[in-house]
């Protein structure tokens, strides 16, 4: 199971067999596997001197290569991901009212956060399932319409019992997103841009985080309505992206994988024909053979990037208001710097990560994070607000590498479920974070402060510690695909095509069907 990074331009034309991706558990594979997770850790000087300076540093030059159409795609998966974001922590920010409304405690809560998460995984199969099978537009188009109406719906509950019923629903339509948005953004992206692309995709989670934090201060804190009000709010902005995706046609990649689809049947029965759910299975059930160890790898490597982001992110504003005793518009400002801080880290590191490979990338990630640990969580004046920067910069950009790099490990024809599913089955084994974290507070009181506030900062610092070196082992002892094509199927995941097929494999119309690292 080799698997190197391959950036030099004389690495084009090699192509990574599935054979590779089938697991091989003898002692020599095994051997020579952990062997590469060093030797393939590192590029050697020749890659790196392939590219310039101006390349590396400057993300406007791969950012160029991008057509109107394919920034049309990369927007439109953007804004859903970002307003997904903004639904998300259009509760997380809200910790504190929401336990003054229904009467319980922030611990109560925070069960409300992971009851959604907890049931992401079951919007990524629904929707994940539903985008490959039928196009990327209509599953948005859905998905987008169903948050909405919930939004408005959250608005509106009166008991901790509706709270916890809206946000279960709330969790499988929100599940749904991700992969869909990834999938369209990336899927037709050109290599050079890959990278840049998947640091600033993935930022849209912070930018919702962002948009919450300042339309919580604009609204919620000056509505008589609170909190309600921004969750009616929230349902807007949603009608825009829906008619926008309306408009915009299917990917190419997407109309290619249809077209072999349409050839694969070729060879099939005429009962099995009827059906285009049936050879749908069929492709799924080769694709699971190949790709089942790379489907558990993904799972558990977005375990922890899921604990890395909720662990850093749920429960600081809590912290701040409650512990620290931050005015409202202070903590605006340090949640407002954190994710200015976490937009800058997307892009840097994203950049960075097609120069330097992915592993590598992620990895210095974590590291940086690690260091940033004691600013983000103990210091007590102005400083705080260059530590959270700092932290969500590394946070977030290691988070940044995770479309691309998961795009890249993803079968063909099922990205949209496998990135989906992989991100929300983190997000379910991550979902108790802040319940873990408020859990564990109140093992730490803080009586001089005040009656119920717990020392949240000593507790978050701890569990991020272990996360990023957990993150750091993973990631290390994982494989990487950086320069896979996105575009096309695998070779051995098409049925041969017959002679009298109007199409040849070799031809031009049919270049899709082969698969290759390009040069980055």
């Amino acid at each position: 199971m080799e698997v190197q990074s391959v950036t030099s331009s004389s690495s084009r034309s090699q192509v990574i067999k599935e054979s590779d991706r089938i697991p091989d558990f003898s002692s020599k594979s095994i051997r020579n596997y952990c062997k590469t997770r060093f030797t393939t850790f590192f590029i050697n000087n020749e890659e790196f001197h392939n590219a310039t300076w101006n390349e590396i540093l400057n993300p406007f030059h791969n950012l160029s290569q991008l057509s109107g159409r394919q920034w049309n795609f990369y927007f439109v998966g953007y804004c859903g991901w970002t307003w997904d974001a903004f639904d998300y922590f259009s509760v997380a920010l809200n910790v504190t009212n929401l336990a003054e409304a229904f009467d319980v405690t922030i611990k109560d809560v925070t069960w409300g956060i992971t009851v959604a998460l907890m049931l992401r995984s079951v919007g990524a199969v629904i929707f994940g399932i539903w985008g490959d099978r039928c196009g990327r537009k209509w599953p948005y188009i859905f998905n987008l319409a169903l948050l909405s109406v919930l939004q408005i719906g959250l608005g509106f509950v009166q008991t901790y019992g509706q709270f916890l019923a809206v946000r279960a629903l709330f969790g499988i339509a929100m599940g749904g997103m991700y992969g869909n948005c990834v999938t369209l953004a990336l899927e037709d992206c050109p290599v050079v841009a890959r990278g840049v692309i998947s640091g600033m995709f993935q930022e849209g989670y912070s930018l919702g985080y962002l948009l919450g934090v300042i339309f919580q201060r604009a609204i919620t804190d000056t509505s008589v309505h609170s909190w309600r009000a921004l969750c009616w709010f929230s349902a807007g902005p949603p009608v825009i992206f829906m008619v926008w995706r309306y408009f915009l046609p299917e990917t190419d990649t997407y109309i290619q994988q249809k077209r072999i689809r349409e050839l694969n049947k070729q060879n099939m029965s005429e009962s099995e024909t009827k059906f285009d759910m049936v050879v749908f299975k069929k492709n799924a059930m080769k694709a699971f053979k190949k790709y089942w160890l790379i489907s558990i790898y993904s799972v558990i490597l977005l375990s922890g990037f899921n604990f890395m982001s909720h662990g850093s992110q749920d429960l600081y504003p809590t912290m701040l208001t409650k512990q620290l005793k931050y005015s409202n518009d202070r903590s605006t400002v340090t949640n407002s710097v954190a994710n200015l801080g976490a937009l800058f880290g997307g892009i840097f590191f994203g950049q960075f990560s097609t120069y330097v490979g992915r592993r590598f990338t992620m990895v210095a990630g974590s590291i940086f994070g690690g260091a940033m640990i004691y600013p983000w969580a103990f210091v007590r004046n102005s400083g705080i607000n260059a530590g959270a920067f700092f932290l969500q910069a590394a946070v977030l950009g290691a988070w940044g590498v995770i479309p691309i790099h998961l795009s890249e490990l993803a079968p063909p024809e099922h990205r949209s479920f496998f990135t989906g599913f992989s991100y929300q089955l983190g997000n379910l084994c991550s979902s108790a974070s802040s319940t873990i974290e408020s859990t564990i507070g109140l093992r730490f009181p803080l009586p001089h402060v005040g009656k119920g506030v717990y020392d949240y900062a000593k507790v978050m610092a701890i569990f991020m510690g272990c996360v990023f070196v957990f993150v750091i082992i993973i990631v290390f002892m994982g494989p990487e695909y950086k320069g896979a094509d996105l575009n096309t199927y695998r070779v051995e995941d098409v049925t041969e095509v017959h002679d009298d097929s109007t199409e040849s494999i070799d031809s031009e119309s049919s270049k899709p069907l082969a698969r290759h690292i390009e040069s980055v």
